[in-house]
């Protein structure tokens, strides 16, 4: 697989959406390829890895949902952004569970657009470059963790605010919510503080 550092994918069936959205990005100097459904997407992004993908939650043929499960979107090494409107952000944050990095709400504003995604493509930078302290990885439960979540478990152990979390990692607080949660829930704790001690406490065989 190939990487392009200064190509975005937008993946919508909507023409309009694409069209705009390749204007605003290609006048901030990014290369933009627009597709109209997910499997001529997921072809092109298992051979060439973009800088980013803004994708539809909602496509004809499939989900976005589908298309994460299908691009295996949790280890996918380009942030990926789900594109919503104020009615889907319950299917949003199933696909931020599934691999997505973040959301936009639309109507979206432009600046606000652009300035999301290139903090997400530096951050992406950052972490290869410099990866983070991993969280001690002996903990019950450390295994139901995907990455991500593994990340920002290592933020909130490192005492991080949700807003700190986000601003390193390169997606929203709200997003960072999301992931505390699904992370509490998976490894049953019953608030922040509770999550630190089962990550500080290492499992030891008896």
């Amino acid at each position: 697989m190939t990487e392009s550092q200064s190509e975005i994918y937008v993946v919508d069936d909507d023409p309009a959406v694409r069209d705009a959205l390749s204007v605003v990005f290609s006048i901030e100097g990014f290369g933009v390829t627009g597709f109209a459904d997910g499997q001529a997407f997921v072809t092109a992004a298992r051979g060439q890895t973009p800088a980013c993908i803004i994708l539809d939650v909602h496509m004809p043929d499939r989900s976005g949902l589908d298309i994460l499960k299908e691009l295996n979107a949790d280890s996918y090494p380009a942030p990926i952004f789900i594109i919503s409107g104020q009615g889907d952000i319950p299917m949003a944050v199933d696909a931020i569970k599934h691999g997505a990095l973040d959301f936009i709400e639309k109507p979206f504003d432009a600046d606000t657009v652009v300035s999301r995604v290139r903090e997400a493509i530096a951050s992406t930078a950052r972490r290869i470059a410099a990866p983070a302290a991993p969280v001690k990885s002996n903990f019950p439960g450390m295994d139901l963790l995907t990455p991500r979540e593994r990340e920002v478990l290592g933020q909130i152990a490192a005492g991080a605010s949700n807003k700190e979390a986000g601003r390193h990692l390169g997606i929203s607080p709200r997003t960072i919510e999301v992931h505390r949660a699904r992370i509490m829930e998976k490894l049953g704790a019953k608030n922040a503080a509770d999550l630190v001690r089962i990550v500080l406490t290492e499992h030891r065989p008896s």
